[in-house]
């Protein structure tokens, strides 16, 4: 069931000039020594170039040095004038506690000269700071005090503008009738006395207000009357302001290219005018413009070209603005970590500019964040501190969003009546500040919540009450996932053609607006519809479909987004597997396998951006995966607000893109399989198998809705594939391999011989005669999942008193493949490096006489240690050797090795490390054998394993036969004696699989305990 999560990020800012602050004029007296009045009038003259040049820090400090003058003449109409030029220059640089501190000066000073005027002008502007720091109570009170007082001196522009900034106000706390009503008073003051430009400046914010209520065409309107009489006036600030304004209309109407074309007419005006606010904002809007149009990078070029002039202007509020777009960039392009980063900056600048109702958006943005990355605590913590803020602040369209999302956090980890309470506190709100979206997605949730605690009759009510509002208002993306959910309740109450009637109606609206991901589960649900019906046929051909899909999203989504992808819809894979199991078709089963096992570890080279050696292949996939970001970012647009030109773009990139994939394909095969999405033929993939092996892949199918928890163990050989599915305790079997982990690495838990029993039960022993029957000279392993970090040689016997690797040689595959690389034409010779970094916490003194001993055995071999064993020296002589030895620190557990600083996927040399990903441009076509003696992993909660079979992927895609590595840190004197013993079985012409077995089982006489020999597994060619 999907549950719609609302985010609002701060996109398409207005410049807005809504405050007009006014400067109390006094005459600066004729008593004064005219050396004295000649000095004020050159330092305001001074302070006001400064002011137009906005240069405010300067501009403060010299009307300070006109504040001491006044106050030595005692010349008070003098100091009230400076006080308030101080604090409007405050108010200006986001320094509102500072501004206040002057206006608060000024005010009594006024009274007491009984300047009613000035009073007046300085109670607007102390009403203009608290709007600013999101007080509109108090901002309010201080403008109705300065009202009558205005209107007693008949002073009608300074009325207008206060009228203004209370209909200012009033818009900013969701009152935009209100806010209208001030506007109009105001308006017809400003036509009345005659006053073009406050006209033109009312006209403008009164289109905002139609702006903010989703009355684009009513706002270009009011725009479209501003803008000449700005021109007319000469007021090029203005004009740009206005310019800026219709160009954010216009990319809300989904009309990207018009908004662009009047944000650059914009922006010269802003140069023009020495205007470095005006043309930060018009850059961030910019910025905006391309995120929208799925162009991230370019977004983030204005962004940041934004953020410096933010930044050295002290506008610290819109600092904070762009600092929280920049993170919804990085949130659109999978990289959460860094969206954090700007956010909690952003957190900080609006908690110390008094920026409340920024400071909840923002909670709510960081809330969003861990949310989408698994951490709903964490998530939850943030929610829970933006919503009174909103509630102070009188936010409440952001107030239903964020109780919205607190609901959906409960939703998913199955607190559903806590969900509902939020729930149905955001839902009179939307209705209360007409957000149809809003109402709409929180009657799904609803709907949702009741489905999950088994009243399916409820949830249909309120489905059915969402579905009728996305209809009215034409959300698209919104209307197919209800449709979809409504066919998933049909489907529970054993209503399969109801069901059926809802999915046939989603299908074709997911296809029209571009969203693959729901398109692939709407035809799994379908699947499971037939299959539930006895339709086998037509629930293959649908699930077929489904996989298919998901497995060309997999390939084009960034890290965290695949992350969370691949644990939302893995279950299709499953089902299907399953699925043609039951139906006998079990070398169609394995395709569908193959081809997923394939995908992990064509994920694993893209997110780690693995390179390939071909300079023209490498440009086309950079250019896949530019493609593939931009629709990624496009289909948040499209989630948020549906329009048809977005999804007409994000469908024709697609196209593009799968044009893009064939290509690659076609001309460039040695990385065709990482754009695969159509299962090989079986025959193909069977001719592979050298003779007399046999392969072994146990596939986990559980944790899937009305698919028994089972686990399949297929045996392929050359010429014949079977499968055995043996039903299993998914939580049960997943902390047995756990503890068995656990297990492995202390050699003093006597504990292990229960579970390596048990294992090799589940495992092994139901295909034992099967295996037994082809009396193998080679098993070969396909691990996937946690099952990765578990060497299956340490499974034991119990029966025969042995363990597997006492009965085979045995080797791991990473998939099976009809691809293989040359056999290499080398003499034998090792390659090896030790202890590059004889440094805690990187020294490894056991490995140099490991290397040092080891390539006594083979003729031409070489050893490097300590300062010797740079990266340079490895680089260059590689391509020379067909066996390497690499004994030192390699880290390829998830977040990196903190205990030994080093990031994750790199390998420790003298003088650097080398990345991983770079390994396709080392040389190695000729290597026989790559050996990571020093390897760490880690098995981790939500891992699946895929960096031990990712890194050996990389190598052998790299040009290496075969890779040797390490499951866990193995003691200095055990690996000596296997390394030692492994390298001089290789050099009597034993392949690499039997000398590695011969090696283990001396130290399984010597040693006992796998701990001590287990952890080497050799990946690869066992030739």
């Amino acid at each position: 069931m999907k549950r719609i999560i609302i985010s609002v990020l701060a996109l398409g800012v207005c410049l807005t000039p809504l405050t007009v602050t006014l400067m109390v004029q006094p005459s600066w007296g004729q008593s004064q020594d005219s050396r004295v009045e000649e000095l004020l009038l050159l330092l305001r003259q001074q302070a006001e170039q400064q002011e137009r040049q906005g240069q405010r820090q300067q501009a403060i400090e010299t009307w300070q040095q006109v504040l001491i003058i006044a106050r030595q003449l005692k010349d008070k109409k003098i100091e009230a004038f400076v006080l308030n030029a101080i604090g409007f220059n405050y108010y200006s640089i986001s320094q509102q506690q500072e501004a206040l501190k002057y206006y608060n000066q000024a005010l009594p000073i006024l009274r007491a000269l009984g300047d009613r005027a000035g009073e007046a002008i300085i109670l607007t502007n102390i009403g203009a700071v608290y709007n600013r720091i999101s007080q509109p109570q108090e901002a309010l009170k201080y403008y109705n005090q300065a009202l009558p007082i205005l209107r007693e001196v008949k002073d009608r522009a300074m009325e207008a503008t206060t009228l203004n900034n209370i209909g200012e106000v009033y818009n900013s706390i969701g009152q935009p009738q209100k806010a209208l009503k001030y506007y109009n008073q105001s308006l017809s003051i400003w036509r009345s006395v005659g006053n073009r430009a406050g006209e033109a400046g009312t006209l403008n914010n009164i289109g905002l207000v139609y702006n903010s209520i989703s009355q684009p065409q009513e706002a270009l309107k009011y725009y479209n009357q501003a803008l000449p009489i700005r021109r007319e006036v000469g007021d090029r600030a203005g004009e740009a302001a206005t310019l800026i304004n219709i160009g954010v209309v216009y990319n809300s109407i989904s009309q990207p290219q018009e908004a662009l074309k009047y944000f650059n007419q914009a922006l010269p005006i802003m140069q023009e005018l020495g205007d470095h606010f005006g043309k930060s904002v018009t850059l961030n809007n910019i910025g905006g413009v391309y995120y929208s149009i799925g162009q991230p990078q370019e977004a983030l070029k204005y962004y940041n070209q934004a953020l410096p002039i933010m930044q050295e202007l002290g506008f610290r509020a819109r600092e904070g603005t762009t600092l929280n777009n920049i993170g919804a960039i990085y949130i659109s392009i999978g990289q959460p970590q860094e969206a954090l980063k700007y956010y909690n900056q952003a957190l900080q600048i609006n908690r110390e500019v008094g920026d409340r109702a920024g400071f909840a958006t923002t909670l709510n943005h960081i809330g969003l964040v861990y949310d989408s990355i698994g951490q709903p605590q964490e998530a939850l913590k943030y929610y829970n501190q933006a919503l009174p803020i909103l509630r102070a602040v009188g936010d409440r369209a952001m107030e239903a969003t964020t109780l919205n999302n607190i609901g959906a956090v409960y939703d998913r980890i199955g607190q559903p009546q806590e969900a509902l309470k939020y729930y149905n506190q955001a839902l009179p709100i939307n209705q209360e500040v007409g957000d149809r979206f809003g109402k709409a997605a929180t009657l799904s949730n609803i709907g949702g919540v009741y489905d999950s605690i088994g009243q399916p009759q409820e949830a249909l009510k309120y489905y059915n009450q969402a579905l009728l509002i996305t209809r009215e208002v034409s959300y698209l993306s919104v209307e197919a996932t209800i449709l979809n959910n409504i066919g998933t309740v049909y489907s529970s109450i054993s209503q399969p053609q109801e069901a059926l009637k809802y999915y046939s109606q989603a299908l074709p609206i997911l296809r029209a607006v571009g969203d693959r991901a729901m398109e692939a589960t709407t035809l799994s649900n379908i699947g499971a519809v037939y299959k539930d019906t006895n339709k086998p046929t037509d629930a293959i051909k649908n699930y077929e479909q489904s996989v298919n899909i998901t497995l060309k999203i997999r390939s084009g989504l960034q890290l965290e987004n695949r992350k969370s992808f691949y644990w939302e819809y893995g279950a299709k894979a499953i089902a299907l597997t399953s699925l043609l199991i039951d139906q006998n078709q079990p070398d169609r089963a394995f395709q569908w396998v193959n081809l997923a096992t394939t995908a992990d570890l064509a994920d694993y080279t893209r997110l780690i951006n693995a390179k390939v050696k071909n300079p023209e292949a490498q440009k086309l996939i950079d250019q896949w995966n530019q493609r593939s970001q931009q629709i990624q970012s496009l289909s948040r647009q499209l989630q948020d607000k549906f329009s048809d030109q977005l999804s007409q773009q994000i469908n024709q990139l697609h196209e593009e893109n799968s044009k893009l994939a064939e290509k690659i394909r076609r001309e460039f095969p040695e990385v065709a399989e990482l754009f695969e999405t159509t299962p090989q033929d079986i025959t193909q993939l069977r001719s592979s198998i050298p003779p007399e092996t046999v392969v072994i892949q146990p596939v986990l199918l559980t944790n899937v809705t009305n698919v028994p928890n089972t686990i399949a163990l297929f045996v392929i050989t050359k010429d014949s594939l079977s499968v055995k599915k043996i039903p299993i305790d998914p939580a049960e079997f997943d902390k047995l391999l756990t503890e068995y982990r656990e297990q492995l690495q202390n050699y003093k838990d006597g504990s292990i011989i229960v579970t390596r029993r048990k294992l090799y039960d589940i495992l092994i022993r139901p295909v034992e005669d099967q295996i037994k029957a082809f009396s193998p000279k080679q098993l070969s392993i396909i691990a996937t999942g946690k099952l990765r970090y578990i060497p299956f040689e340490s499974l034991y016997d119990n029966e025969a008193k042995k363990y597997l690797i006492e009965k085979y040689p045995i080797n791991y595959l990473t998939r099976i493949s009809t691809k293989t690389n040359p056999d290499s034409s080398l003499p034998g010779g090792v390659l090896a490096l030790g202890n590059p970094v004889p440094r805690a916490p990187q020294n490894l003194p056991g490995t140099e006489a490991e290397v040092k001993t080891i390539t006594q055995f083979l003729p031409g071999s070489v050893a490097y240690i300590n300062n010797n064993a740079t990266l340079a020296q490895f680089k260059t002589q590689a391509p020379r050797f067909p066996f390497i030895h690499l004994a030192t620190h390699g880290c390829f557990q998830s977040g990196g090795c903190k205990n030994l600083g080093m990031a994750e996927g790199t390998l420790l040399f003298a003088d650097s490390t080398l990345n991983i990903a770079d390994a396709a441009l080392l040389g190695l076509e000729n290597t026989r054998l790559l050996t990571l003696s020093a390897c760490q992993t880690a098995l981790q909660a939500n891992s699946n394993g895929e960096e031990i079979s990712g890194v050996a992927y990389i190598f052998e895609r790299a040009g290496a036969k075969a890779v040797m590595a390490t499951l866990w840190s193995v003691e200095d004197q055990a690996t000596k004696e296997l390394m030692i013993e492994f390298y001089q079985n290789i050099n009597k012409g034993m392949s690499k699989s039997e000398a590695l077995r011969e090696a283990k089982i001396s130290l399984i006489q010597s040693k006992g305990h796998p701990f001590f020999w287990a952890a080497f597994i050799l990946i690869g060619d066992g030739k």
